[in-house]
């Protein structure tokens, strides 16, 4: 097993492609990381189920 899994996004910024890691040894996990293409604040939240696949949203962090 993994313990991290790639997920492809769009910035709610900026709407660029954007890659995260996602640690999948949590099964739930909210936190802030900045978009590595405008560098905006991204909140991310992250459910890992059974089959250990993460449910990725995000949002723009503060409005």
């Amino acid at each position: 097993m993994n313990p991290l899994e790639n997920v492809d996004l769009l910035c709610p910024w900026c709407s660029e492609p954007i890659s995260l890691m996602i640690e999948v040894t949590e099964p739930e996990q909210e936190y802030t990381e900045d978009c590595p293409v405008c560098c905006s604040p991204i909140q991310v939240q992250v459910s890992v189920g059974d089959q250990e696949r993460p449910e990725v949203s995000v949002e723009r962090e503060g409005g």
